[in-house]
């Protein structure tokens, strides 16, 4: 049995990649999912509650899935709590596919130096169609809205795109730096070997968290969010690569000692190509174990600077500042439904990336065959 038929045999590891490839396939395509436009606030619509939907009929007739179009009315100034305002003699019915605002699918900007401009890497596909949304003047929101009057759903499928390819990109910069350095630090030894080791050894020591916001805190303030994302990458990326440098660096003092090793040395092969093609190969299991195991790590990286205002700056969305709200007290107590999205999907996609490693482990491990 091959380990890809053993990852498939396994539950959990099946759960999570579909949990993955889910929110994964929801964020790319976002602007399709998403009904409303996440920068757009609604008129008298703020920190509005989930939407209701109606089944009822309406003279006689079966209407279908509608919704009202509701707004805010006055708001308790001793209790906190707000009047909602619904219109009855406007239903919208909620259709499929529906018209709305205009937008480019699959659309990829990167901002390039000297200015850090954003340039199309991929121009998108000029579209206007929704997913779903109402065919009237009532809105869906089907998470509600926030402060802002913006629709939370929305919101919430666009921030994701921070939120979970930053460990994506995290993971291509970290883990290539940590695998060459570890890999010429195990395959020269010697005092090449003891002042890679030192550095790592220095870098171990300082507190990952704490350096995230002290060099997050110096950042200029008038970055805007890509150049914030960019920049966060390239801090949790110069922590992480590390350990994994460590642990490759072990790996490679006992693989240099094998005999296509010793045979690709006799034949003059040199010592980079060596490394490359046929140490570091060796690793493969257990870099794409690692790999899986520490994508989390730089999505709580980013949610925590960003719930924190560090990182990703209104009025963009991420994970990370959506939660931030969970700092107001009248919004944790009146407004839940504004924290527990953000806040599950962080766990959700934490949860999935744990028991999706642990699946490659076991798969992947030539010791599980005899579990």
């Amino acid at each position: 049995m091959n380990w890809w038929q053993r990852l498939k045999k396994n539950p959990l590891a099946r759960f999570g990649a579909i949990l993955l490839l889910i929110f994964y396939i929801s964020v790319i395509a976002a602007d399709f999912v998403a009904p409303y436009n996440p920068y757009e606030s609604q008129p008298n619509g703020s920190l509005l509650p989930p939407t209701s939907i109606y089944w009822n009929t309406r003279d006689g007739k079966f209407i279908g899935p509608h919704v009202y179009p509701t707004t805010q009315g006055k708001t308790d100034l001793d209790t906190g709590k707000r009047e909602i305002i619904v219109d009855y003699t406007k239903p919208s019915p909620i259709r499929l596919f529906t018209r709305g605002s205009e937008y480019k699918l699959f659309r990829v900007t990167l901002p390039l130096p000297p200015k850090w401009e954003e340039v199309d890497i991929l121009p998108g596909i000029s579209l206007d169609l929704h997913l779903f949304g109402a065919d009237g003047p009532g809105k869906v929101n089907i998470l509600g809205t926030d402060d802002q009057s913006r629709d939370q759903f929305s919101r919430l499928l666009h921030g994701g795109r921070i939120s979970l390819f930053i460990g994506i990109v995290g993971v291509a910069i970290s883990f290539p730096l940590g695998m060459i350095i570890g890999g010429i630090s195990g395959y020269f030894a010697g005092w090449t070997d003891s002042i890679i080791m030192r550095l790592v050894e220095v870098l171990m020591t300082i507190p990952s968290i704490y350096l995230l916001i002290a060099l997050a805190a110096v950042l200029p303030p008038g970055l805007g969010s890509s150049e914030r994302f960019l920049l966060i990458i390239v801090i949790t990326s110069f922590i992480r690569w590390a350990g994994l440098a460590r642990v490759i660096r072990g790996q490679v003092l006992s693989i240099k000692e094998r005999e296509f090793v010793q045979a690709a040395r006799a034949m003059g092969g040199k010592p980079l190509y060596i490394i490359l093609r046929h140490v570091l190969p060796q690793t493969a299991t257990y870099i794409v174990i690692a790999a899986t195991l520490s994508i989390p790590g730089f999505i709580e990286a980013e949610s925590v600077l960003s719930l924190i205002g560090l990182g990703i700056q209104q009025p963009d969305p991420s994970w990370g500042n959506m939660l931030s709200l969970a700092s107001n007290a009248s919004i944790l107590v009146l407004q839940p439904w504004l924290i527990a999205p953000p806040a599950l999907l962080i766990i959700l996609t934490v949860l999935a990336f744990n028991l999706l490693g642990d699946g490659l482990r076991d798969a992947l491990d030539p010791r599980s065959l005899q579990r």
